[in-house]
């Protein structure tokens, strides 16, 4: 592909910030696609272009955010990530839209408020005639990784000093050679207005290490599937019987563990991908409109013995540390991927604002695209865009320094068993960094490195080369009028790509969803075609 190579020669790299929580597998992932770390003491405070912790940013934070700059959190997710907060919005869409569509999470109640219901419902339950007792399991709300949480069948034995949830204990898990498991989903929203939904079709597999046992409610190795309460188990390193060393499997290993006991896992899927979309439609009106925001969740799925899903709880900051192989098989290649969906453009890498005419300073120019979305991209489609919020699409306005992207024409060659092989294009930012640091230095860009850092760091696995091909506004699309910010426009009906890596994009999920979901969001007419899957 031809490109500009005076452009290229101030090629800058992508510049990333750290809380200093945020895991090192993040900062690996990033100095091995070619970015530097942000130096506070050598660079303006603007001069970053992906800001990442593991707690939530302050609106300030979000209203000063600059075109070429990302944020990992949207505000008020938390909405969805404490266990209280998460009950309380899914029984009120219950109440709303039926129980027919919300079933998938455990009866709950939230002490103390809720402690004269639960007597209510524990005290029935007993009175029941051939009705077997339930168990419960009580879970402070604000904490995770399995900590202070109790499982009880007797009233008696149910003892707390803070506020938490208590919700029937699914007694009948699915189990796997005895253990009890369950899955961790990860799920990128790259947008809530309109509503833009990723799962990826990698996760974890999560075991408890002990072989599950009614009779022994205090068992934590038994019952609870946290890798951090796992890893001290005496079993952890043992060879268990069907499962293995460890804790874990990924998603590839259980999609092969069910057929080969002749299971279709389509509908058990689609299920659990109805979960995500639910659940997220509970907060989706609540949360501040704001650009250049993702937000990466763990969904964690219980499937009892019926093969019904159960939605546990959602994680805010899903962990990312790598604890074994199988973390670093799953967790890398997933920061790789959002790093795809991100979507840098070449102008983010100059982190220069011109005053009021910033955005307009971009339009005219053609960008070359950062990445490429290499997997079942869509011809002559533009890539995802982010960008800080507009009322108004003209041609002459700087809004079209939002539609001047890039898209990806690919080989058919490159698809393997009927899905794209994971390419990354030659020409990607990162790539032109690489070659541009491994290329014999003339005496002026000598001079020019000197002034400037090289980020460490290996290489990204070879990438196989993809032809890309421009892609330039037309005028109707230019004059089309927008009353909401586009975060991620991909083709030229503002329809995200149906893939980008192992992200799959699971909503909208048609042409009606996408239309109630772009102006303000209209769950109503969302559910009603959710009711039609």
């Amino acid at each position: 592909m031809a490109y500009d190579h005076d452009a290229e020669d101030i090629l800058k790299p992508l510049v990333f910030r750290l809380h200093e929580s945020v895991p090192e597998a993040v900062r690996e992932v990033l100095l091995e696609r070619g970015w530097s770390e942000f130096d506070e003491q050598e660079q303006d405070e603007a001069d970053w272009n992906l800001y990442w912790q593991n707690s939530p940013f302050r609106m300030t934070d979000h209203r000063s955010i600059k075109p070429w700059q990302r944020l990992n959190h949207y505000p008020e997710t938390v909405r969805i990530t404490r266990k209280d907060y998460l009950a309380r919005h899914l029984k009120r869409m219950k109440g709303i839209y039926g129980p027919s569509l919300y079933e998938f999470s455990p009866v709950a109640f939230i002490m103390p408020n809720d402690y004269v219901k639960f007597i209510a419902e524990y005290t029935k339950e007993r009175q029941s005639q051939g009705k077997k007792p339930s168990y419960w399991i009580c879970k402070p709300v604000d904490l995770s990784r399995g900590r202070g949480i109790l499982i009880f069948q007797d009233i008696k034995d149910f003892v707390y000093d803070c506020m938490v949830i208590v919700q029937k204990y699914i007694s009948n898990p699915l189990l796997i050679s005895g253990y009890k498991w369950d899955l961790r989903l990860y799920v990128c929203v790259t947008s809530f207005c309109p509503l833009t939904i990723y799962t990826y079709e990698e996760g974890l597999v999560r075991f408890a290490t002990e072989k599950f046992d009614l009779g022994s409610l205090d068992n934590v190795y038994a019952h609870l599937t946290n890798t951090s309460i796992n890893k001290f188990g005496a079993s952890y390193k043992k060879n268990k019987e069907g499962i293995g060393r460890g804790c874990k499997w990924t998603f590839s290993k259980f999609r092969s563990y069910l057929r080969s006991h002749e299971v279709d896992d389509l509908l058990l899927w689609r299920r659990i991908n109805n979960i995500v979309m639910l659940t997220l439609l509970a907060i989706t009106p609540s949360v501040p409109l704001t650009s250049n925001c993702f937000e990466l969740f763990g969904f964690d799925i219980l499937i009892d013995d019926t093969f019904k899903p159960w939605l546990l709880e959602v994680n805010y900051s899903p962990a990312l540390r790598l604890d074994c192989s199988i973390d670093t098989t799953v967790k890398k290649r997933l920061l790789h991927d959002i790093i795809e969906l991100l979507n840098y453009k070449q102008t983010d890498t100059l982190r220069e604002n011109n005053g009021p005419g910033t955005k307009a300073s971009y339009a005219g120019r053609t960008h070359i695209p950062l990445t490429t979305q290499g997997e079942n991209a869509t011809d002559d489609a533009p890539n995802f865009l982010a960008s800080r919020q507009e009322s108004e699409c003209t041609a002459t306005s700087a809004v079209q320094s939002l539609l001047e992207v890039a898209g990806g024409s690919f080989k058919k060659e490159a698809i393997v068993m009927g899905k794209m092989a994971r390419t990354y294009p030659r020409k990607t930012l990162t790539s032109q960094l690489r070659e541009k640091m491994n290329r014999p230095k003339t005496s002026s860009q000598s001079k020019a490195a000197s002034k400037s850092k090289q980020p460490p760091g290996a290489r990204h696995p070879a990438h196989a080369s993809v032809q890309v091909t421009h892609w330039l506004p037309t005028t109707e699309l230019c004059n089309y009028k927008l009353t909401i910010p586009p975060y991620f426009l991909s083709t030229k009906d503002r329809r995200p790509f149906p893939r980008v890596g192992d992200f799959v994009l699971i909503f909208p999920f048609n042409d009606a969803a996408l239309e109630a979901s772009r102006n303000g969001i209209d769950v109503k007419s969302i559910i009603q075609e959710i009711h039609k899957l």
